[in-house]
């Protein structure tokens, strides 16, 4: 049995091989990737930290501009990782938008939920 990882004639390794201004595009989305995550990550970080409870901002519009980062971030992934960004557009709308508005519902429960217990806890004090 051979195997074809050790054949060096076949189309595979024509195929995997590219130029080096091929190269050089596929590095510079990489270093574009790498540095657009970063960046979102360390706001979220430096959100997270210097902004307390109490501090000069609002804590709802600190979670949600924690909510949008996340967001913004996880689509990225999904457009670039999943190699979706290549797709057509009807089929970036036909996978993202059952996922957007199911994500949508989840935070509206969610803050609507919190928005109860908060209410509900305030009544007991």
């Amino acid at each position: 049995m051979e195997r074809d990882d050790l054949i060096v004639n076949d189309q595979y390794a024509v195929d995997a091989t590219h130029s080096e201004e091929e190269g050089k595009k596929i590095r510079k989305k990489l270093y574009a990737v790498t540095i657009i995550l970063t960046v979102i990550t360390v706001v979220e970080v430096f959100m997270g930290v210097f902004f307390k409870r109490n501090g000069t901002f609002a804590w709802e519009t600190i979670k949600h501009a924690f909510i949008v980062l996340t967001l913004v971030k996880a689509a990225y992934i999904v457009l670039v990782f999943m190699h979706l960004g290549d797709e057509r557009k009807n089929l970036k709308y036909v996978i993202l938008l059952p996922y957007a508005l199911f994500i949508m519902y989840l935070i509206f429960i969610g803050l609507w939920e919190g928005l109860s217990v908060q209410e509900a806890n305030s009544l007991f004090r």
